[in-house]
């Protein structure tokens, strides 16, 4: 498998504080193609968070499995891109690093590559040049059938399906070994930051941290009062500008928020509530927790066993 990563300048910002927080297929999770490895074993004690460069490699992996897939059901397919790490760190609750601010600003750049992406990449473009019934097929080749999907109930309430047949549910199956078991473990994972981010922000040292920032930022001419005032009112900003004026006015923007937060510590601040008021939660979650840190590692040792193939 070729290496090389096909980096993303696309990235979806999650709602947290510190990350940016067709007929005739029959791809299902237990017909998938067994992995290299039948059993990957990896004990407690090596149970870890993966890097993001660990990431990557899994993202990268299950891109090239999907590719193999879809050739496989006779469609055309182009491996997709994986997020770079820079892109990674966009959306955050509050940019305290500078060189990053000074050069992507709030990301802009990424939106714009990922906005190109969604229109103009060849899995776009593709399917939707097929006759009606065989851009049915690939859509179902690759996503599966809707109706048949695996339901985790998330933690913050509500539930959230995940199909069991298609070349995505195949090559995670291939990876993780069990979509069940997967799907249930990462949803819900990852699904916990509705159930503390309230918590971090109602912290009266948060508050301080937020009050000390918002002092900085008014004395250096850009009077906000929050990191999501500013984010709201930055939109408002940049209405009407062309990109290059946006873009230039984000950078300036950015820089100051960021010098700010390094400066009262709102972005340590922010990182060390978020591991406080997580780490209960986890523990509650235990055995999804486990789970979704063993499947990972699992993961990525079958991707490195694809990428020596």
């Amino acid at each position: 498998m070729r290496r090389a990563f096909s980096i993303s300048v696309a990235v979806v910002a999650a709602a947290c504080i510190t990350a940016g927080c067709g007929a005739g297929t029959d791809v299902t999770a237990n017909s998938a193609k067994p992995p290299k490895r039948d059993t990957v074993t990896i004990s407690d004690s090596n149970l870890r968070d993966l890097t993001v460069p660990e990431e990557m490699e899994i993202e990268y992996a299950e891109h090239a499995l999907v590719k193999e897939c879809m050739e496989s059901k006779g469609f055309k397919y182009w491996m997709g891109t994986v997020v770079s790490v820079d892109a990674r760190k966009a959306g955050r609750y509050v940019i305290d690093d500078v060189a990053w601010a000074k050069k992507y600003g709030y990301g802009r750049p990424f939106d714009e590559a990922a906005e190109k992406d969604r229109r103009e990449h060849p899995n776009v473009r593709y399917p939707n040049g097929l006759p009606k019934k065989d851009r049915i097929r690939y859509n179902v080749a690759l996503n599966g059938e809707f109706d048949d999907v695996l339901r985790v109930e998330l933690p913050a309430g509500g539930t959230i399906g995940t199909p069991r047949t298609g070349c995505w549910a195949g090559a995670q199956t291939q990876l993780y070994g069990d979509l069940k078991s997967w799907s249930e473990a990462k949803k819900t994972v990852t699904g916990l930051t509705p159930l503390y981010v309230p918590d971090i922000l109602a912290d009266e040292r948060m508050k301080k941290a937020v009050g000390a920032w918002s002092h900085c930022m008014k004395k250096s001419g850009r009077p906000f009062a929050s990191p999501d005032d500013l984010r709201e009112k930055r939109i408002a900003l940049t209405a009407g500008m062309n990109s290059p004026d946006a873009g230039k006015f984000e950078i300036d923007l950015a820089v100051t928020e960021a010098t700010c937060a390094a400066q009262t510590s709102l972005g340590k601040t922010a990182r060390t509530l978020e591991r406080a008021y997580l780490a209960p939660l986890l523990k509650k979650y235990g055995k999804e927790n486990v789970t979704y840190q063993r499947m990972r590692l699992t993961a990525l040792s079958r991707a490195q066993d694809l990428d020596s193939e």
